[in-house]
């Protein structure tokens, strides 16, 4: 059945949406007839507490009620794009510009129609009771079902019900005679990701010119141009190089043994990040420079290549390659939008100065340790792109002496982890935590059973090296035969039997007695870590509070549990940035947006009894920040008893003035029973994501002794924890 998902669906969802979707559109009618079909949307919905998904059918004329709708698409980053007012008038001031007459617009990628409205009133027509006349034409290409939806009630509210054509179908899926009458003169289009072309661009482009489009059509955009600039950052070193920083522990594990160096690393990519975060982490090594343009008015290649020379400013050791993208919105030139880092100021490249979190820059590694260069010298810089993704190479003029060189060729085996994970597991702070309270564990233990409940290959390698006679069961639900064949690879160089390690057999549910040859478990232990919820929110890592509950017939009696515990902390929060990104609609560029709020998950003018969304974010790239509270404990869950639900109340005291706009939360992993041993995920930790709970509108707080009395000086939180859906409910009350 996966194999019927369209390609170019599932990249546009990719960059979109943190929620993992997928969508298959299937007509009910046959599509030979090519009759105004209904849609149905299948939506894979992941359970994050056990691993599970199940299949939810979306049907088009289905009249679905409004609180089913928020969870598909309150993740998605639509409602940060809408509130991107920079973003928003450099397209209506771009389509008004270019929309001067009565003419046939295609918007692909339509969204809730805001381009669409734009291109409609551009050619005069905003009166609710007639429509183009015959020679103008607005047709909005949008595949996400869900949106389809609300963009409808969005074009209704503003009176464009006549005015635009919305088609449910990818843009491939379009024929002119068929669902348009004739080729567009003009396309509008937002699809574009922090890396530009991660969302299908080119793929996208390449059809509407040679299928929906006339000959040397006007677009908006005009013109893409990426840039790039190499930097030194100690920070984004260790999110990639995990060889050299093992090589700094001191526990014997080793996790890139020598001669493998790239067995366990990132993928080669560019990775989306907010830069400006880490401004001060950053020394810049050379100027920016230009490298691919892309001319939506034209026809793109699928691939393109380019070398440059690029001469350093500074001495320095180059550890990454930062990127963005400057969108041409106009023909003549006038009108940009800019991803650059802020630390850039040349007139193009002005950023738009607003946080949002939909577009960002993007980082490429360097291997290794980076290339050390001096003031003056000069690189060979080479860069690759595809129909999807962009890759970079850089070479010194001089011979390289002193790196390592890489020894796996591709015939060997690497594992691919996200560059936190990788960055975690090369932490000698961590690292030290992990082996001291395993080692304790271990401690007297003669022939003990271990099963490693999540993805933590670093725990099963620790014990079965600590312990010699050890078994030890790794479930590995998420890395399954990847992380299987990883363990058999570094087997040998971390000192243990292969023998003494069994992997669970994939589609196995539950572990039996069967499975453990009769013998009870004697350690269960996590990280916990479950490979690809990188994207999930804190609390959905207590999948392994959920796992020990179902391991429980099998578990003795005298069972150590590792983590012991988890605590819910929490922290009032100053967060401008984020809470303007995800506030309320009213109008945008004069378009009424109200009627979205609820559905995109909004925060602000709600009707009761709405509150604000609680998302994933790493919150030290969340811009301006501030901590207004002491860190409270919300709630524990305590793991030597099966799951259950959890209830929580505290009042805090506000230690800060300021506008409250939220809390931040996160899970503190308690790893042993005499509380001595615990790992923070929280916002000082900047390798974990938190959970944000945003609230309906911000609140002046202050503490008691400052005096005024129109400050809020505490709040009761309370909280609950459901552990039927891993759902946690976050109230508040302000005094």
């Amino acid at each position: 059945m996966l194999s019927l998902i369209p390609k170019a669906l599932t990249l546009s969802l990719s960059s979109r949406t943190t929620t993992r979707l997928i969508l298959i559109p299937l007509p009910l009618k046959p599509v030979a007839s090519r009759p105004m079909s209904t849609q149905r949307m299948f939506q894979l919905k992941l359970d994050p507490l056990t691993g599970n998904s199940e299949w939810v059918v979306i049907e088009e004329n289905e009249d679905v009620p409004e609180s089913s709708q928020e969870p598909l698409l309150a993740t998605t980053s639509y409602l940060d794009m809408l509130n991107d007012s920079y973003r928003n008038r450099a397209y209506r001031l771009a389509i008004d510009k270019m929309v001067t007459k009565s003419c046939h617009v295609l918007d692909i990628g339509a969204g809730t129609g805001l381009l669409s409205m734009m291109a409609a009133r551009a050619m005069g027509s905003s009166d609710s009771t007639t429509s183009l006349n015959t020679k103008g034409m607005v047709t909005a290409c949008e595949s996400y079902l869900p949106m389809v939806k609300l963009m409808k009630k969005v074009l209704h509210v503003n009176g464009m019900g006549r005015n635009i054509k919305v088609i449910n179908k990818r843009s491939d899926e379009l024929e002119v005679g068929v669902d348009i009458d004739s080729r567009a003169d003009i396309l509008v289009s937002e699809i574009l990701d922090s890396e530009l072309l991660g969302e299908g661009l080119i793929p996208t482009l390449q059809h509407a010119h040679d299928r929906l489009l006339v000959e040397n059509p006007l677009t908006v955009p005009y013109r893409a141009t990426t840039y790039g600039q190499l930097v030194e950052s100690t920070f984004l070193w260790k999110l990639h190089d995990l060889y050299n920083n093992e090589a700094k522990a001191l526990d014997g594990i080793h996790l890139v043994p020598a001669g493998m160096d790239s067995i366990l690393h990132v993928k080669s990519q560019q990775y989306a990040m907010h830069c400006d975060a880490i401004t001060k982490e950053i020394k810049l090594l050379s100027e920016p420079f230009k490298i691919f343009e892309f001319d939506f008015w034209k026809r793109p290649d699928s691939h393109g290549e380019t070398e440059l020379q690029i001469k350093s400013t500074d001495d320095g050791r180059v550890h990454a390659v930062v990127s963005w993208w400057v969108l041409q919105l106009d023909r003549e030139g006038t009108i940009f939008y800019s991803t650059a880092p802020r630390w850039i100021s040349l007139p193009i490249h002005k950023s738009t100065g607003n946080w949002c979190d939909h577009w960002k820059q993007c980082v490429w590694f360097i291997p290794g340790k980076g290339m050390s260069i001096c003031k003056g010298e000069e690189l060979l810089f080479h860069a690759l792109h595809t129909e999807t993704s962009v890759s970079y190479e850089l070479k010194s003029q001089i011979p390289i002496t002193d790196e390592r060189q890489h020894n796996l060729n591709a015939k060997d085996f690497q594992l691919a982890l996200p560059p936190e994970r990788i960055a975690i597991y090369g932490d000698g702070e961590w690292r030290l935590s992990m082996v001291m309270a395993m080692r304790n564990a271990l401690q007297g233990r003669v022939q003990p059973l271990c099963v490693v409940a999540d993805d933590s290959v670093f725990l099963t390698i620790c014990v079965a090296r600590l312990s010699k006679t050890a078994h030890v069961l790794s479930l590995l639900p998420g890395l399954g035969d990847k992380g299987a064949q990883y363990l058999r690879t570094v087997a040998d160089p971390n000192c243990f039997s292969i023998d003494r390690v069994e992997i669970l057999q994939k589609g196995k549910k539950c572990l039996t007695m069967d499975d453990t040859q009769q013998k009870k478990v004697d350690l269960l232990i996590g990280e916990p870590y479950y490979f690809g919820n990188d994207g999930m929110l804190p609390w959905q890592n207590l999948r392994f509070w959920k796992e020990r509950s179902k391991l429980d017939p099998v578990l003795s009696k005298e069972v150590i549990i590792m983590p012991f515990k988890g605590i819910l902390k929490a922290c009032a929060i100053f967060c401008p940035d984020i809470w303007n990104s995800r506030r309320s609609l009213s109008k945008i560029e004069g378009f009424d947006h109200a009627v979205v709020n609820t559905s995109l998950g909004a925060c602000g003018d709600l009707p009761a009894p709405k509150d604000g969304p609680c998302l994933p974010f790493f919150t030290w790239q969340c811009g301006e920040i501030k901590k207004l509270s002491n860190v409270f404990t919300v709630m524990e869950f305590d793991f030597s008893k099966p799951i259950s639900p959890c209830q929580g109340k505290v009042q805090v005291e506000f230690t800060e003035p300021g506008l409250c706009h939220g809390f931040a939360l996160w899970i503190d992993w308690v790893l042993d029973s005499e509380n001595s041993i615990v790992i923070s995920t929280g916002p000082d930790k900047r390798y974990w994501k938190q959970g944000v709970k945003l609230m309906a509108k911000p609140v002046a707080v202050g503490f008691e002794e400052s005096g005024r009395t129109d400050l809020c000086s505490s709040t009761l939180v309370e909280a609950s924890f459901d552990p039927s859906n891993g759902e946690l409910n976050v109230q508040h009350t302000f005094s």
